[in-house]
């Protein structure tokens, strides 16, 4: 009998966090000297391999799952359906004979098929929630339509048929406690970064469009979830009326990046736009600027945690995070970067976005 299979999304070299994260898990339950089978997508040929950690324990199956326009709902919808579906069905016959089952938010609503299913198979039955669903719909949307409230309900129903609830942090437990779930279902464990940023960790090259500027970096997935007005008018208020020393690196993905890439060409801001580095690549990528940049829209706290967080305190580097002090990003900066070195601004505040980078730009 397997100890553990584990279901996710996107896995490594795929970009998505919560791949990299049931990754480096499964490894460690496998070093442990557990039989651990890990189900993930690619956007790749489906393959198996075998990893050579406790004892040749760790199987990790790759499945193909296409990609799909994340701006169409409709098309959104069959994407989730169709590759929840083929995932479990895949993993079933590893499912039978496993003592626990653990999956994660992502891909999204894959509650709805596994709760179900366990109703027979009656596995210890872990979910490691990432993102909220259908909440961070509800949150895009800003108002809940008939057939995302009854979608709620029935998510509520499911979640409290789960043996255990991992929260990433305390203010995912914050909303979990609101809808009603149990305290005594949901514990605390939180991803740590799934890479080291060692002090000899060389930097990668300044892009050379940038020279001669402080460097914030923005890197990782810019999406819905994410202010990038704030950060714009207090940007374009440095460039206008400040000193215009500090220039935005743009490493990223999502409908958010394109639209800000967009806004900055049409003001002629300053800026460079690359695509996210490979894993092996991130601590160097990390180590690169002066700052970071991180966002969050304020509906959104609790429902989506930046885990992008990890890596910018681990790389030292000053952290300027625009969102609502709810989320755990201002509790991990808070309380892990060194002092002096991490500013909050609150979503709409453009005044403290632009007093912000003039103080990086005299550091």
């Amino acid at each position: 009998m397997r100890s553990l299979v584990f279901l996710c999304g996107w896995l490594p070299p795929d970009f998505g966090a919560a791949g990299q994260y049931a990754l480096q898990y499964a490894r460690q339950r496998a070093s442990g000297g557990e039989d651990v089978v890990l189900y993930g997508l690619t956007s790749d040929a489906s393959f198996v391999e075998q990893e050579s950690i406790g004892g040749d324990k760790l199987r990790i199956v790759r499945l193909h799952a296409p990609t799909y326009d994340g701006a169409r709902l409709r098309g959104r919808a069959w994407w989730t359906f169709r590759t929840n579906v083929c995932l479990v069905c895949r993993a079933f016959p590893e499912i039978r004979r496993c003592r626990e089952l653990m999956f994660t938010g992502s891909p999204p609503f894959l509650l709805h098929v596994v709760a179900p299913l366990n109703l027979l198979l009656r596995r210890e039955l872990t979910y490691r929630i990432t993102d909220f669903f259908p909440e961070a719909l509800i949150a895009e949307l800003g108002r809940t339509p008939w057939y995302l409230g009854a979608l709620q309900w029935l998510t509520n129903f499911w979640r409290r048929r789960v043996d255990k609830i991992e929260v990433l942090g305390e203010d995912q437990r914050r909303r979990l406690l609101e809808m009603g779930i149990s305290a005594q279902r949901i514990s605390l464990r939180r991803d740590t970064s799934p890479l080291e940023v060692a002090p000899e960790v060389e930097p990668l090259p300044r892009p050379a469009a940038l020279d001669g500027k402080k460097i914030l970096l923005y890197s990782g997935n810019f999406g819905v979830a994410h202010d990038h007005e704030t950060f714009l008018a207090g940007y374009r208020r440095h460039h206008r009326e400040g000193s215009a020393k500090v220039a935005l690196w743009l490493n990223a993905t999502g409908a958010t990046a394109e639209t800000l890439q967009r806004a900055l060409e049409a003001e002629k801001l300053p800026f460079h736009r690359t695509h996210p580095v490979p894993l092996a690549e991130l601590a160097s990528l990390l180590v690169t600027p002066d700052a970071h940049l991180i966002t969050l829209r304020e509906q959104f706290w609790g429902y989506v945690l930046p885990s992008k967080v990890y890596g910018c305190i681990d790389s030292g580097k000053p952290i300027l995070y625009i969102g609502p002090a709810e989320s755990d990003v201002h509790l991990l900066c808070g309380t892990k970067s060194a002092p002096g070195e991490y500013t909050r601004a609150p979503n709409g505040d453009t005044e403290a976005v632009f007093r912000t980078l003039e103080k990086l730009a005299l550091g």
